[in-house]
C-alpha cells in the first residue's frame, strides 16, 4: 500500500492500521444487519431453500433488499426476466452509488476497484463520502477492513438464519426486520449538513411512499431516488456550502 501524505512527525498509517481502523467502523454495521440476515435465512428455508443454497445466495449477491425480494419471487410462476428486472430496481442505487465513489477510488488498480464494487453497500458508501468530503485519502486497506467485517458475518448468519429458521414460526412478528432501518436512517441524518438535505430527503420520502402505494415494491425505492436526483439538480448550492475535494 502506498504511504499516505501525513503531517511532520506524525506516525504514517500501515496497512494493518488502515485495515482496523475500517474494520470499527463495520463492528455497528455487523449488529444493525445481523437480525435482518436470520430474518432472510429464515424466510429463505420457509420459502425452500437449502441451508447452502441460502448462503451460497448471500455470498453472491450480498444484497438484503435484493435477496428479500429474490426469494418472494422465486417461488411464484414469474418469467425469470422479471425477477431480474425487480432485483435490478431495487439495487438501482448502487449504480448512483458507484458513479458518486468512482472518483474516490479511480486511483485503485482495476482489481482492487472491482472487489471494491462488489463489497459496496449503503453505510460503506455512507463512510467514503464522509472520509473523501474531509479530504482524507480512502485506501484499499481501509475499504476492504470494513467490507470483509460486514460481509464475512452477513453470510454465517444468513445460513444460520436459514439453518434455525424453521425454530421462528413468524420472524416479522417479534419484530426482527425492525432495526436495519433504523440504522438506515441513522446515515441519511449523518448527511443533514449537506445542501437542501431536507427538501431532497422529503421529495425522495414522498415519491417513494406515493409509488408504493400506486405502483408497489420494489419499484419505490428507483423511484423515490429518482425524484430526490431530480430535485437536488433543479435546487441552487446555498452560499457558504463546500463542495466535496
Amino acid at each position: 500500500m502506498s504511504v499516505e501524505a501525513t503531517p511532520e512527525g506524525a506516525t504514517q498509517p500501515t496497512t494493518a492500521s488502515e485495515f482496523l481502523a475500517g474494520a470499527k467502523l463495520g463492528f455497528p454495521v455487523v449488529v444493525a444487519s445481523a437480525p435482518f440476515a436470520f430474518l432472510f435465512g429464515a424466510l429463505a428455508a420457509k420459502n425452500g431453500f437449502t441451508v447452502a443454497e441460502a448462503t451460497l445466495m448471500s455470498a453472491t449477491i450480498f444484497g438484503g433488499a435484493s435477496q428479500m425480494v429474490g426469494i418472494d419471487l422465486f417461488g411464484q410462476k414469474i418469467a425469470p426476466w422479471l425477477v431480474v428486472l425487480s432485483i435490478f430496481a431495487v439495487n438501482f442505487r448502487h449504480v448512483l452509488y458507484s458513479a458518486s465513489i468512482g472518483r474516490t477510488l479511480s486511483h485503485w488498480p482495476v482489481l482492487h476497484q472491482a472487489i471494491g464494487y462488489f463489497f459496496l453497500t449503503d453505510p460503506q458508501f455512507a463512510e467514503v463520502e464522509r472520509k473523501a468530503e474531509k479530504g482524507l485519502p480512502v485506501t484499499f486497506a481501509w475499504y476492504a477492513g470494513m467490507g470483509v467485517t460486514i460481509y464475512v458475518p452477513w453470510v454465517i448468519e444468513s445460513g444460520l438464519g436459514a439453518y434455525f429458521g424453521n425454530l421462528i414460526p413468524d420472524p416479522h412478528a417479534i419484530g426482527m426486520d425492525f432495526l436495519l432501518p433504523i440504522y438506515f436512517f441513522g446515515l441519511v441524518m449523518s448527511f443533514r449538513s449537506r445542501a437542501n438535505w431536507l427538501p431532497v430527503v422529503i421529495v425522495s420520502g414522498i415519491a417513494s411512499i406515493i409509488a408504493y402505494k400506486t405502483v408497489g415494491s420494489p419499484w419505490h425505492v428507483s423511484i423515490g431516488a429518482a425524484a430526490g436526483i431530480a430535485l437536488a439538480t433543479m435546487l441552487p448550492i446555498r452560499n457558504g456550502q463546500a463542495s466535496r475535494p
